[in-house]
């Protein structure tokens, strides 16, 4: 046979050219699903179906008030050291009578506890929810637990919300954001507003690179998934929904409208809406000086706390999402599933590109001493590569853009080199999403593997370091 002949060399030429085809035929795919999403945006950006409309602040500021009561679950487990800056400010911020915030916190987690009541100074409007179980359980199930103290107090008053805003424990809220939310759902059932990943100088590429990524995600992805119509996914922070839409969620699983079972309930909320036949809407706008309505938050500085959200991330939006979601029926939609579940794909070709450098340096050593010689790269083989490079320098100059639209041009600079952080990153909560996943096949619970948070954007903003 032909391939019994060949030498150790030549069977390292054949992998390596194979594996470069298989790699290049895949990355030209995603080069392309970009380049549609790059185009179609410019598209609805010179047509006007997107656009960044300005609001002033003083006109809501003159408003009489909410157009009704507005309730903000903050689930927390050992938050000590953020929810006191997350409340004050927030409470600041939103002077709303008809605000209530509920705060979840464990039996067992006595230091959040002290912190929430320090920070709230006797405020009415905050109502802290001691879970009956030792945390950490699941975010959903406390989430969950507050849902069961929102009725708990409109049985008892009489009264009902208007809408739930979700919130994390270490976030810095905008001051226009919650009458912009209430406004927004007249015309909507779930409303989701972008998140800015703050970037951190103490981490200028592991914290930083979320600045990136968010950039792009809420700067174009969806906004573009927004002005096609498709179904709006929750980030967990700065959305809100509609009290009947959560209403008939929990009637539909038993009084529990966030699910436990999921490692990513918020992602879910917004798409299960949808389903429902609810409205859903991202919403970006800026004041008149410019300054974007969104969350504001430092995301993990450390490796191994960046990983493991990551692999949260991965495990719940690309395995789990397969599984609990299914598929859209809309073409849209299910363009954009595809792109919410590429990761564990992704992971997998970024693993062969970085072994593939190396192997492509092992051959040029190999043709220097004379053992082996590669064949010239097909014509296919060729236009594959030109291809990729194309789209690989399309890619860094989006990133820059959007990058440097929100944080300015050093930053969109420096987001270039970020991009290969991200991507070893997402390699590595990639095998460890998978691995994940088995295990929670085989009966694994799942549990509230968070990450550590240690600095509010609150902390720093008098210093002008806040986006």
């Amino acid at each position: 046979m032909l391939f019994a002949s060949f030498t150790a060399a030549e069977w390292f030429l054949l992998v390596q050219h194979e594996l470069l085809l298989f790699a290049a035929a895949f990355f030209a795919l995603g080069m392309i699903d970009e380049f549609a999403l790059d185009c179609t945006y410019l598209w609805c950006r010179i047509t006007g179906r997107i656009r960044t409309p300005r609001i002033d602040e003083r006109e809501l500021d003159q408003l009489e008030g909410l157009a009704g009561p507005a309730a903000v679950f903050i689930p927390t487990w050992q938050e000590a050291e953020v929810i006191g800056s997350t409340l004050t400010h927030m409470l600041d911020a939103w002077a709303y009578a008809q605000l209530t915030v509920y705060i979840g916190c464990y039996r067992n987690d006595a230091a959040t506890i002290a912190s929430v009541i320090a920070a709230t100074r006797g405020d009415p409007r905050v109502r802290l929810v001691v879970h009956g179980k030792d945390g950490p359980t699941s975010k959903a199930d406390c989430l969950n637990r507050l849902y069961d103290a929102l009725e708990e107090d409109e049985q008892r008053t009489g009264g009902t919300a208007r809408l739930i805003v979700l919130h994390d424990a270490e976030d810095m809220v905008d001051p226009a954001a919650l009458p912009l939310l209430d406004r927004a759902l007249w015309q909507a059932d779930f409303v989701q507003l972008p998140v800015l990943a703050l970037p951190q100088p103490d981490s200028r590429w592991i914290g930083s690179h979320y600045s990136d990524e968010f950039a792009e995600a809420h700067g174009k992805a969806l906004v573009v998934r927004d002005a096609l119509g498709a179904a709006i996914p929750g980030a967990g922070v700065g959305c809100a929904i509609a009290r009947g839409s959560l209403a008939q969620l929990a009637r539909a699983s038993q009084g529990k409208p966030f699910a436990e079972e999921s490692l990513t309930e918020d992602y879910e909320l917004g798409l299960k809406i949808a389903q429902a036949g609810g409205k859903g809407r991202f919403l970006r706008v800026r004041t008149a000086e410019g300054r974007l309505v969104a969350t504001r938050a430092f995301f993990p500085a450390l490796l191994d706390q960046a990983v493991r959200q990551k692999t949260r991330w991965m495990h719940g939006i690309a395995l789990q999402g397969w599984d609990r979601l299914g598929w859209g029926r809309q073409p849209v939609d299910l363009w954009m599933q595809l792109r919410d579940r590429r990761g564990p794909l992704a992971a997998i070709l970024l693993v062969i590109a970085y072994v593939l450098v190396c192997m492509i340096a092992v051959r040029l050593v190999l043709e220097q001493i004379g053992i082996a010689q590669a064949p010239p790269a097909s014509p296919l083989l060729q236009a594959l590569l030109w291809l990729n490079l194309t789209g690989l320098m399309l890619r860094f100059m989006v990133r820059f853009c959007c990058t440097a639209r929100e944080y300015g041009w050093r930053q969109g600079v420096l987001a270039i080199p970020r991009t290969f952080v991200s991507n070893i990153i997402a390699i590595i909560a990639g095998r460890r999403a998978f691995a994940a996943y088995i295990g929670t096949l085989r009966g694994a619970p799942i549990v509230w593997d968070k990450t550590e948070h240690r600095d509010h954007p609150a902390l720093v903003q008098r210093d002008g370091q806040v986006a």
